[in-house]
């Protein structure tokens, strides 16, 4: 019987090792639909995981770079059910979270014709190889919409 207990004590506190090991700390979300209920989910996602003590890392390319914009078309700006929550309010709410990162992809601006000054405050130009060596990272997790 002590043997089956030991084995199971260092079983268990095996598992716990390899789940600690396995938590990542940045979540690498990257963003592309237009529809807002899903821009919104995304970050409602994104934002559930900063609280639970990950770093945010967002990317947003076509249609949901329109989120990074200081001039944003409503359907960024409106706010949804059930907490009448925009997608771009709380995008700029994980800003302020330690470590939170909040990036364009890098052909966004060029092929709207426009420059960084369009960009909310706090808002990147993601660098391709940076981007790439955020999403392989051991220690992240990706979501994509």
């Amino acid at each position: 019987m002590k043997r089956i207990l030991t084995a199971a004590a260092l079983a268990t506190a095996t598992l716990t090792t390899q789940a600690q090991a396995e938590a990542p700390e940045t979540l690498v979300t990257i963003l592309t639909a237009p529809e807002a209920q899903t821009q919104l989910m995304a970050m409602v996602l994104t934002m559930q995981a900063a609280q639970q003590g990950v770093t945010p890392h967002i990317m947003l390319c076509g249609p949901a770079g329109e989120l990074a914009l200081r001039d944003a078309p409503e359907s960024a700006t409106a706010g949804q059910p059930p907490k009448n929550m925009s997608p771009q309010g709380l995008m700029q709410a994980i800003m302020k979270q330690p470590g939170a990162k909040v990036e364009v992809c890098a052909i966004y601006l060029p092929g709207k014709g426009a420059d960084a000054s369009v960009l909310l405050d706090g808002v990147g130009v993601a660098k391709p190889g940076e981007m790439a060596g955020a999403i392989i990272a051991e220690n992240a997790r990706v979501m994509s919409y």
